[in-house]
């Protein structure tokens, strides 16, 4: 039955085989089962070989030079999605199943005793090939499926973007830093699901949440009676997060003491729990996030200066929802049909005037904000009614009209003496590019898309108003 259900893998499937003789009952097993089998003598040709596109990959041990720990890792180094199938060395039988667990735990997709029949070695195989087809997904798929986190085109989420997108692969510590609701979660969540490490979990700590003996024991985890109430080991989430991401939010209300095991952990890629002194290894790949300054609680003493810099190898600034209004509709939108799908409800549209009104609020609290507002507007617009109107959005009216007053007209009173028109207009022009190319880190094409200008008008108005500006300054 087995072998009749996986037909259609093993006919299109290749093997990375390595430990056996050429000539092998195993291997002849698996030829016939329609794997084109590959055989390699030693570990550095298979470790080289598993970035090629194999099914699945089946080791006898021993291989001369390596542990099964140490091959198991270089090959996962190479493959991060090839299922690894290990065959005991048969030296002591009673040590296997302790082996079993060890390796398993490590990433191993089998682990099997060395006097399993070839039959029962290739039924792994076709296991570990049948998941290995299932986990393959195409690179566009798996882009579309990090990109839903981040909604909208506008240039500042543009950045945002193509900054997950260069570092999603890496192992890099990434801080993401930004306003309260302005979506670092969803960044983190991003980030995870455009690494190779989308399979494997994304484990969330909320470092202001709990006091400072409980986050540490929630960060590496204990062992029986390491503490009063700890009645029995537990692992903690950085053991969790192995081989996945661990996002540490808030990180810049860690305490003190914590943030030197941290950083520690963040350098050595190891620690001990609490209560032991037995060191655990991870590879675990940290994002934190921060909606204070933690360059002036460094300065004020209360973050360190070392987990800082280690923290922010590649920092991420998400922008809040007042500098992206072009956005809000796309999140609106997106809001709308992720309740109404959660609700159970026909999908509600919103008219033209709904948008408008949204796109003039301030919106302090940020893109958690506008989604509160929309559920809120769905809840109280009943089920039978299709439409999202304006009223349906009960924004609190001074912070709109404060909103709409400085996003359209700036006001500048004329005194009594009069003003010099030109010079006003032009230190105000002068002001809006400057902070453009402050925001784009002087990258002019960029800061003329973000005030909507040709690159070539951009230059010359910069151009004009500094001559002008410097003019000014010299006859003083």
């Amino acid at each position: 039955m087995l072998v009749a259900a996986f037909t259609t893998v093993a006919a299109a499937g290749k093997l990375l085989v390595a430990g056996f003789p050429p000539a092998s009952p195993v291997a002849d097993h698996l030829r016939g089962l329609g794997f084109q089998v590959d055989l390699f003598t030693g570990g550095v040709a298979a470790i080289q070989a598993a970035q090629g596109n194999y099914a699945a990959a089946l080791i006898h041990l021993p291989i001369p030079e390596w542990s099964p720990e140490e091959l198991l890792e270089e090959l996962q180094r190479n493959n991060s999605i090839l299922p690894v199938v290990f065959l005991g060395d048969g030296a002591d039988p009673s040590s296997d199943v302790a082996a079993a667990v060890r390796m398993v735990k490590l990433g191993a997709f089998q682990y099997l005793p060395a006097s399993s029949s070839p039959r029962r070695i290739g039924d792994a195989i076709l296991s570990a090939a049948a998941h290995r087809a299932a986990c393959t997904v195409s690179p566009e798929p798996i882009v579309e499926r990090w990109r839903q986190f981040l909604v909208g085109d506008s240039t500042p989420m543009q950045h945002v973007v193509e900054t997950v997108r260069l570092i999603g692969n890496r192992r890099c510590t990434v801080l993401i830093t930004g306003e309260t609701g302005t979506g670092k979660e969803m960044a983190a969540r991003a980030i995870h699901m455009a690494s190779n490490r989308y399979s494997l979990p994304l484990v969330a700590v909320n470092c202001s949440a709990l006091p400072e003996n409980l986050l540490e024991a929630e960060l590496f985890g204990h062992v029986k009676g390491a503490f009063t109430g700890a009645f029995q080991s537990r692992i903690g989430r950085f053991e969790q997060a192995h081989r996945g991401t661990l996002f540490l939010d808030e990180i810049g209300d860690m305490p003190m003491e914590l943030q030197a095991k941290l950083l520690r952990v963040l350098q050595e890629r190891e620690f001990q729990r609490l209560g032991s002194s037995e060191t655990i290894k991870v590879d675990t790949r940290v994002i934190a996030a921060s909606n204070v300054d933690l360059v002036e609680r460094v300065r004020q003493g209360r973050f360190r200066e070392d987990l800082y810099y280690r923290i922010n190898v590649v920092p991420i600034q998400m922008p809040p929802l007042r500098d992206r209004r072009s956005d809000v509709p796309a999140l609106a939108r997106h809001f709308v049909e992720k309740i109404c799908r959660q609700e159970d409800i026909l999908l509600k549209q919103m008219t033209p005037e709904t948008l408008q009104r949204l796109c003039r609020h301030s919106w302090p609290g940020n893109v958690r904000e506008l989604e509160n507002a929309v559920e809120k507007a769905v809840a109280l617009s009943g089920e039978r009614r299709q439409q999202l109107y304006p009223g349906d959005f009960h924004l609190p009216s001074h912070l709109e009209n404060r909103s709409a007053a400085a996003s359209n007209t700036p006001h500048v009173a004329v005194p009594d003496e009069g003003l010099d028109f030109e010079h006003i207009v032009g230190t105000l022009e002068l002001s809006l590019l400057e902070q453009a190319l402050r925001k784009t880190g002087g990258n002019k094409k960029l800061a003329a898309d973000l005030l909507g200008l040709k690159r070539t008008t951009f230059a010359a108005k910069l151009k004009s108003l500094e001559s002008s500006a410097a003019l000014v300054a010299s006859h003083r």
